[in-house]
Formats: C-alpha cells, structure tokens, sequence
C-alpha cells in the first residue's frame, strides 16, 4: 500500500512538474495541425494567436508561460535577424550563381566544343529547373524535421555541386551538376519564407520579406556584373570557385549561429527532454496528434500539389509570378546581345547593363520595407490587421512592368542612347520586387508558420519551370518580332495582370472562404 501512494505521489509530482512548464493561455492557443490556413489564418501553430480550441489534458507540453524564451517569436531582435540575414544570403550567393556564369557561357561553348543557342541558353537557365523541382519534396520536410537540418544537408550538397561546376570537363557533364546544383539552392528559396512566419508576427514581416525576396532578383544582377570581369580576366571556372567561396563562408555562419525555429519541432525536442527528467512517457508536444511518420510524410509531401491544385488563389498567384520572373530571366538572357552587339560594350562592360534592375529593385525593396506593414492595418476596421491589404502596393507598382518592357524594346530597337533602355529596365524592376514581395508575403500570411513554405514551394515551381524554359524562346521572339514589338507582347500581357491586384484586394477574402484547403 505505501509502495502504491509512492508511485501516486510521483505520478502528482510529474504531473504538476508538467503542468507548471506550461502556459494555460498557450494551451488555448493551440490547435492540432491540420486547421484550415486558407480561412483561418495561422491555426495550427503553437505559437500562433487566435486559436481558441480548449485543451485541459496534463499531459500537453507548451510554452512556459506567453513570454517564454524558447518560442522563436519571444526571441531578442538581433538573433531574428542573425536567422533573417543568414536566410536571405544564402538566397542571395544562390541567385547570383544563377547568372554569374551567363558571360561565360560562350567561352565555354568554345571551349567545349559545341555550336547550339539553345545549349548555351541552358547552361544559364537549368538551375532554375532544379530551383523548380526541389521545393516540391524539400520543402514540406521543413514543416515535419525542422528548418535547420534542411538548411544544413543543402549547403553541403551545394557546395559539393558547385565543385562539380567549376571542374566539369565536357557540357553534358556541367549541365547534371548546374541542375543539381539548382535542386540543392532550391530549400532556401521556400523554406526561407517558414523561418519568417515563424519567428515574427504578420504585421512585423515586412522589412524582413523585402530583404528575403531581394535575393532571387538583386543576385542575378549582381552575378553578371561580377562574372563578366571574372570571365574576362580569370576564365569561367573561376565564378564558380568565387561562389563556392562566398557559399562556404556564409554555411560556417549559418552552422555556427543558425537556430531552429519550428515551433513544432522545439516544443518535440522539450517533450522528450521532459520525459527523461519525469519519467512520465505520456508527455506529448502541443499540435502533435502523433501521426505516424509515414503518414505524416505522405501528407506534407503532398501539400505543394494540393494547394496548386485546389486554390486558385495559389493557382493565379504562381501563374503571375511565373511571368513575371520570366520577363526578368528574359532580360539576363538577352542584355549580352543586346549592349555587345548594339552597343558595343566588351564582355566585361556588358555586365554593368543589369544594374538598371539592380537600382530599381533596391528603391522597390526600401518602400517595402517602409510601407507594407503599415498598410497592413486597416484603419476603416480599428486598424485590425486585413491579409489583402498587402496588395495595395501591388496596385500601385504593378503598371511599372509594362510601362518599363515598352521603353526598353523601343529604345533598344531604335538604338537610343544606352541609358535609356538601362532606365527602363530599371522601372521594371521595381514593379518586379514590389509584386514578387506583396504577392509572396500574403502568402506566408494566409499560411503561417504550418504551411508558408508548402504554399511557397507551388508557387516556384510554376515560377522556375517558365523562367527556365521562357528565355529558350527569346531567339524566335525577338527573331521574328525584333526587340520593339517583341517586348511590347510582353508588356500587353503584363497589362492584363494588372487585374489580378485588385482581384485579390476585393474578392480575396471570399476566394479563401469558397476554395478552403486543409493543411
């Protein structure tokens, strides 16, 4: 009987060590994944606000309280952004590999042996394939393993890719390693936009999303400029090994500073710490309906296709984008002859025609910062924060892109001063960042911290497949069509999209709510 009440009073004693670790208003806040994103917005997450499922079992391990330390959302400013910075430079060193290679891309045509355009074209573009395909198993594995791990196997397959680049000895060869080397840059690209929803609040992402999303459009802009030189001077091989330099230093960084930020998988890491220290094996994380492993990984791999497939706000949403990143692909594929053939300029200065969208999207990038999170808060409604109201600046911006395709193809096709087309690609870059920004930052919104980087790897995928393939037709366009008529196609198409702003402004909230798609 004495050995009976023991075993009582250290099962009282477990419990209550359990239920002190956590927080009563946490364990309101929690609902199991699974919540549906699309109509209520950032359920599911742990430390998410709004959820208002009850849950009293004791066994629950949460957060120690609202202010709790370990919740990445509680963290100190300068290790959110220590994990905001190390994202985005690694989307940054990814995109600037994209296009850092492309002025060597004749060189090594010659090199190698081969006379194909549309071989050439390729050894620039393929990346983006892999950018395309790899977000679509990596991605979800995020939301199931955590951040950090993913991050961490694909530095190291990166860097081994890249090697592989700079020492291939014929272009089949060069072609496999430059598409996986797209594959392995392909997890930061999407889980990127997961570590945001995780460690900041929606009214708060606005700087760090226009700093995340600079990266796939300023390091294309960068590469050139750099690689044309490098080309020039060192040969081609060498801007791969000054990638491999930059990516290494930022992986050390990331190795050493880098924290976990999936309130899932840290709330799992405390259950089981806390079952060594109790002895109580009932102990189960918040949101963890302890799915099977198989099963859980079937769901979250299938989540990408789902959401593409069901909603056709992802559905428009990656359509957009993926014309609109295959208008900027388009530019990187056709400046070299354009300025080397119309204008003149050596293999080394042609590289200075991208910083016309090099400026325009930095300007783009400081008015997101400054603007989106305040517009977010809807004034006529107390100033609650609105998910649609991220598209005001997409309203605003978005004549940029048309407006900037008709002043470069004319001016380029009359051969105006070379400043010209230079100033209106730099006006289309900013529509650019200003879409791509607005348009994925809703996104991680609607899905938060459970599903942002699921939502965001659909969108890629269309996004990269088209920017990869698109600039194959560039010859054909501008063959037939010349460089006037055969932008301004592309600018009365961007026209059309003008449309899809305002569609999400005034009829998003009614889309979500007649298209829900679970998690």
């Amino acid at each position: 009987m004495m050995e009976g009440d023991s075993n009582s009073t250290d099962n009282e004693k477990d419990i209550k060590l359990s239920e002190d670790r956590m927080s009563a208003n946490e364990r309101l806040s929690c609902e199991p994944m699974g919540a549906n994103p699309m109509k209520d917005m950032e359920k599911g997450n742990p430390a998410s606000e709004g959820a208002t499922l009850n849950i009293t079992d004791p066994n629950i391990v949460d957060w120690d309280g609202p202010d709790d330390s370990q919740n990445p959302r509680n963290w100190p400013k300068k290790n959110k952004i220590i994990n905001v910075v190390l994202i985005s430079a690694s989307v940054l060193y990814c995109n600037l590999a994209t296009t850092m290679f492309s002025p060597g891309a004749n060189i090594m045509e010659k090199e190698f042996g081969y006379d194909n355009s549309t071989i050439e074209i390729l050894t620039v573009t393929i990346s983006s394939m892999g950018f395309a395909v790899g977000p679509m198993f990596i991605a979800p594995l995020s939301e199931v393993f955590g951040r950090v791990p993913i991050y961490r196997v694909a530095s190291i397959c990166y860097l081994g890719f890249t090697v592989g680049c700079a020492r291939s000895t014929n272009v089949g060869e060069f072609l496999v390693f430059r598409l996986l080397t797209g594959l392995a840059a392909s997890p930061f690209m999407t889980t990127g936009g997961g570590t945001i929803a995780d460690i900041l609040e929606k009214e708060e992402r606005g700087v760090a999303m226009a700093v995340f999303t600079a990266g796939p459009l300023l390091g294309p802009v960068l590469g050139p400029i750099v690689g044309g030189f490098v080309t020039q001077d060192l040969g081609w091989r060498w801007t791969f090994y000054l990638i491999l330099i930059l990516a290494g230093a930022v992986s050390t960084l990331s190795l050493i500073f880098m924290r976990e930020t999936s309130s899932p998988v840290i709330l799992k890491a405390k259950t089981a710490r806390l079952r060594k220290e109790t002895g109580n094996l009932n102990l189960r994380a918040a949101g963890d309906k302890q799915i099977p492993i198989a099963n859980l990984l079937g769901q979250a791999l299938k989540r990408p296709i789902k959401f593409l497939v069901l909603s056709p706000l992802i559905l428009l949403t990656a359509i957009y984008l993926a014309f609109i990143f295959s208008i900027v692909m388009l530019f990187y594929s056709t400046f070299p002859g354009v300025y080397e053939d119309t204008y003149h300029w050596s293999v080394g200065i042609s590289g200075l025609a991208y910083i016309g969208i090099g400026v325009g999207c930095t300007i783009a990038v400081f008015t997101f910062g400054k603007f989106s999170d305040r517009l977010v808060q809807d004034k006529s409604n107390e100033g609650k924060y609105r998910a649609e109201r991220r598209m005001i600046l997409v309203m605003y911006f978005c004549p940029l892109v048309p407006i900037g395709l008709f002043i470069y193809g004319w001016t380029a096709y009359y051969q105006v001063h070379w400043i010209a087309p230079i100033i209106g690609t730099a006006i289309t870059g900013m529509g650019v960042l200003m879409i791509t920004s607005s348009c994925q930052i809703y996104i991680i919104d609607l899905f938060g911290p459970q599903a942002a980087a699921s939502a965001l790897s659909a969108i890629t995928l269309l996004r990269n497949l088209l920017g990869a393939c698109f600039p194959l037709a560039a010859s054909a366009l501008y063959d037939n069509l010349g460089l006037g008529w055969g932008n301004s196609v592309l600018a009365f198409i961007a026209v059309g999209f003008i449309a899809v702003p305002f569609l999400f402004y005034w009829r998003g909230q009614w889309l979500r709510e007649k298209f829900p798609v679970e998690a």
